[in-house]
């Protein structure tokens, strides 16, 4: 949820690279949310569920189209900075529009690992995510800030733990 809530801080903000794991968290949450809310809209009557021969067609209701103008511009930013963090300008977003093949690169795009270190649109997420309250765990390969309680660290001598008898050193 932290996710969620981080990419709609940064509401407008096109600039800087975001992680898979925040595009894809947000991505989900969206889709929950918009699930909700159509259910809802079926619910209270401003939206159609109809049943055709062949399936079932949904009318968007106010509720879900509301949500959807409202986390437009957020959704948008957070996929041009997932774009950066792969090391491509936003611009790559106008693929999506050639049908079946565009919205397959763009799904690549998204899935792919970003761009190692820093890059030309900013530091690298994964680093920024340990010192920050943006959340996230600490990735293997990177040095962490605080040591760990209860393992000993190189330099310091390993206290004993209190209702624990002292082992003999040999």
């Amino acid at each position: 949820m932290q996710w969620y809530l981080k990419v709609l801080k940064q509401y407008a903000d096109f600039s800087g690279r975001a992680r898979r794991t925040e595009f894809w968290m947000f991505v989900l949450f969206n889709a929950i949310a918009y699930i909700v809310l159509a259910l809802i809209d079926v619910l209270i009557g401003t939206a159609s569920f109809t049943s055709t021969g062949t399936g079932f067609s949904f009318g968007g209701g106010l509720l879900s189209g509301l949500y959807s103008l409202g986390v437009l511009i957020p959704s948008l930013a957070v996929a041009v900075r997932r774009l950066h963090d792969t090391d491509r300008t936003g611009w790559w977003l106008l693929i999506g529009l050639v049908p079946i093949v565009g919205g397959i690169v763009l799904l690549v795009f998204y899935c792919i690992e970003g761009t190692r270190g820093p890059n030309q649109y900013g530091p690298d997420p994964k680093m920024d995510a340990m010192a920050g309250p943006q959340g996230g765990y600490p990735q293997q390969g990177y040095p962490q800030q605080q040591p760990q309680q209860g393992y000993p660290q190189q330099g310091y001598p390993q206290q004993p733990q209190q209702g624990y008898p002292q082992q003999p050193q040999a």
